[in-house]
């Protein structure tokens, strides 16, 4: 499938009714699995490839070129569209944080997102008017490519800061500034969810299932929800897996191979 055909079906999923699920693989074994499971787009995950590489996430201790690598084996994986989480598209500057988009597009992405956190523990969100003209940046390259969509992101909940109504100010000023998506991951509550959703008329991405809640796929679009990412969720639930058999192996049991998937059903997917 080209990559106009890709971005096509990635914004025809933004319009329809409803909502969508998008999961977030961390690698190509993985993202042909979720293809094959019948999902219908992808996204990456910062965390995911952090942990895969041996590093800690959310540290600047991956690189625009080891992500945008990692984005390119899955987007060559399987035939869906992919986004990527781009962090904060590893740049202050607005110009060089819209670079990061055009590469982004030059490895088959569709999409990705642009972060209003600043990777500075001293000062972990970008001052107002900053982050916009990062997000307006943004933009006009994604608008340059034909084709990428832009989700804009608002990172209070995650940096201490929850602070809703400058959440939703920050939300609609990225809409303003053109965005196609917004996301405030790390909303506390579905109400939360319905209140950033009726704040905005661009699609909503919500983060969920990311740890035990009563929340469902139909509750999350119920309050308004477009699309549902999982974040890194995926990739810790397999990696306690494997630290659940390495422990028992460990202490001498073999016990978790009652639970090991059989290698010809794995083996298959990759096929």
């Amino acid at each position: 499938m080209t990559q106009s055909a890709r971005a096509a079906a990635f914004r025809a999923l933004h319009a329809r009714p409803g909502g969508f699920v998008i999961p977030n693989p961390w690698d190509a074994g993985t993202a042909r699995i979720l293809a094959a499971l019948g999902f219908e787009a992808l996204a990456t995950t910062s965390a995911g490839l952090a942990f895969t590489l041996g590093r800690r996430d959310g540290a600047g201790l991956v690189s625009r070129e080891e992500t945008l690598a990692n984005a390119r084996a899955i987007v060559e994986a399987t035939d869906l569209p992919v986004a990527a989480d781009l962090e904060n598209c590893f740049a202050d500057a607005p110009a060089d944080a819209a670079e990061t988009i055009r590469l982004a597009w030059d490895v088959g992405l569709v999409g990705g997102s642009i972060e209003d956190a600043t990777g500075n523990t001293a000062a972990p969100i970008y001052e107002f008017d900053h982050a916009v003209a990062r997000v307006a940046a943004a933009v006009e390259v994604a608008r340059s490519t034909g084709g990428f969509l832009l989700t804009a992101r608002a990172e209070n909940f995650l940096y201490g800061n929850p602070d809703l109504a400058d959440t939703i100010k920050r939300l609609q000023a990225y809409e303003a500034a053109g965005a196609d998506v917004l996301y405030a991951p790390g909303l506390p509550d579905l109400e939360a969810v319905r209140t950033v959703c009726a704040s905005v008329s661009k699609p909503v991405n919500v983060i969920a299932g990311t740890k035990p809640t009563d929340w469902t796929v139909a509750s999350v679009i119920e309050a308004g929800a477009k699309r549902i990412s999982v974040g890194s969720a995926l990739n810790r639930a397999a990696l306690g897996a494997f630290l659940t058999a390495a422990r028992d192996l460990k202490g001498g049991s073999f016990a978790y191979a009652a639970n090991v998937t059989p290698f010809a059903e794995l083996n298959a997917f990759m096929a």
